[in-house]
């Protein structure tokens, strides 16, 4: 079920819901989609990006109508190794769809919070802001629609929320019940097994197969950083600038492994 009270409650005075480049008509005859990606995106690469419109493909042939993407850095209280202030995440996203995208937005409301807030919470936000503050989507036809939320992920989601000491069950069966998942297949992740003890949602979990692999993430970015050398089209030209400006990401002690075994670090998609 819905918190739409711990939302509220966790919202800040001031914040705006970034809705400038969500659709707001659909066609009658498909389920108005919105993605969600949320991760650390420290930085953000070109395979952060390019999972939306991989994902928008795969939706044209399961019903859906995409409507919007957004994408939901994970805040400070995170504290995960390799995690540059929260600030900066959220403007290196920024960066990366300003000039790119006229579909993706940067939501920060995450990211501006003071504690962690599960994934399951984080979709609540979005139910909240685009079903019940906005009304949902108008159709051609004149009806409204709620928006489906789902959550955009990679391949190791999968493996690790069928895991029961890595996710609270109650909010797997939320997000899965309730939401779903459009899930992005990585090289040497298996998936069947996984899929197999989920198989109760099987009708919300969506599997996107990579016709052309991409591998990049941002912790191999972060280690090129570390070892100056080249992070050239690998991430996008104007998050480099902003890196080097910033001197993100030269001095860091970095992670033997990837946070793996977490449930924030298993929903970030190809990489946090």
């Amino acid at each position: 079920m819905a918190d739409f009270d711990f939302v509220r409650r966790m919202t800040p005075a001031g914040y705006t819901f970034p809705s400038h480049r969500l659709r707001r008509t659909c066609d009658p005859g498909r389920v108005p989609l919105v993605l969600v990606a949320c991760g650390s995106f420290s930085p953000i690469t070109f395979l952060h990006l390019r999972m939306f419109p991989m994902a928008r493909d795969h939706s044209r042939n399961e019903g859906f109508d995409v409507i919007g993407g957004y994408l939901s850095p994970v805040s400070d209280a995170y504290k995960k190794k390799g995690l540059a202030p929260a600030q900066h995440r959220v403007r290196m996203c920024e960066l990366a769809t300003e000039n790119t995208s006229k579909w993706l937005m940067v939501d920060p409301w995450e990211a501006e919070n003071p504690t962690y807030i599960p994934t399951a919470r984080v979709l609540d936000h979005f139910d909240y802001e685009i079903n019940h503050v906005m009304g949902g989507v108008e159709c051609s036809d004149g009806t409204r629609k709620p928006a489906k939320i789902v959550l955009l992920a990679g391949a190791d989601l999968i493996q690790t929320i069928s895991t029961p000491e890595v996710w609270d069950a109650r909010d797997v069966d939320h997000i899965l019940g309730n939401f779903g998942v459009f899930v992005l297949e990585r090289t040497g992740t298996e998936l069947d097994s996984a899929l197999a003890s989920l198989k109760q949602w099987e009708k919300n979990i969506h599997v996107i197969r990579q016709v052309v692999t991409n591998d990049i993430s941002s912790t191999k970015v972060r280690l090129l950083l570390k070892r100056d050398m080249s992070i050239d089209y690998l991430i996008p030209d104007d998050v480099i600038n902003y890196i080097y400006e910033h001197n993100l990401y030269r001095d860091l002690d970095l992670p033997a492994g990837n946070g793996k075994g977490k449930e924030k670090a298993a929903a970030a998609g190809p990489s946090r």
